[in-house]
């Protein structure tokens, strides 16, 4: 089993991967970057992605509010371009990695999906697109909503460890993202979490 994206003994307090849910938003348009808002169960604003369109390596950070000041986590693809592409997940204040994931290229034509790497990148667990992400993209959305939500779930060991299922709004794109605190290093899940959502407007604009 992966230690790295397994849940720690002692959760962090106080902190804003304390919380078991999340609601992640992000502008149905954008133009110069993807921005991503990520909101605790109270409404306050705990985390914030910009993510550049031009990058020859993706590689892009998650800061603890707008002003990106203090980054939180680094995620950085281990190649530039591939079908398998491998990614890794670190704590930005240390340097430490959290875990690992490995899209399966050819194999997610119809719906996304990872691998999750462990010990000798032996796969541990997967990140799968549950909805008919192929037919998703082939319908036009109203006025920014989805006519078929998407949804998603990362699994650690054989179990659920988070979901992600896309909510029905008009001109933004909102995410409630789950978490089972008990199997998943928090980080993790976010970072994975996502990544899949920045690979969703990807394949909406290609």
């Amino acid at each position: 089993m992966n230690q790295l994206a397994i849940a720690p003994s002692q959760p962090l307090a106080n902190d804003p991967f304390s919380h078991s849910s999340y609601l992640v938003q992000r502008p149905f348009w954008t133009l110069l970057g993807r921005t991503f808002k990520v909101f605790a169960p109270d409404g306050s604003l705990c985390l914030f992605v910009r993510h550049k369109l031009m990058t020859f390596k993706d590689e892009w950070n998650v800061f603890a509010d707008e002003s990106e000041r203090v980054p939180l986590l680094r995620i950085k693809a281990r190649q530039a371009i591939g079908l398998n592409i491998i990614t890794d997940v670190f704590d930005a204040q240390t340097g430490a990695l959290l875990g690992t994931v490995r899209h399966r290229g050819l194999k997610s034509l119809v719906g996304d999906a990872w691998d999750v790497l462990g010990n000798g990148e032996a796969v541990v667990g997967e990140l799968l697109e549950d909805s008919n992400g192929l037919l998703r993209r082939m319908l036009p959305t109203f006025f920014g909503m989805p006519l078929i939500p998407g949804r998603w779930h990362l699994s650690l060991g054989g179990g659920q460890a988070a979901s992600i299922e896309e909510r029905r709004k008009f001109f933004v794109k909102e995410f409630e993202l789950k978490l089972d605190g008990s199997k998943v290093n928090p980080r993790f899940a976010i970072a994975t979490a996502l990544l899949a959502l920045m690979r969703e407007l990807m394949r909406e604009r290609g």
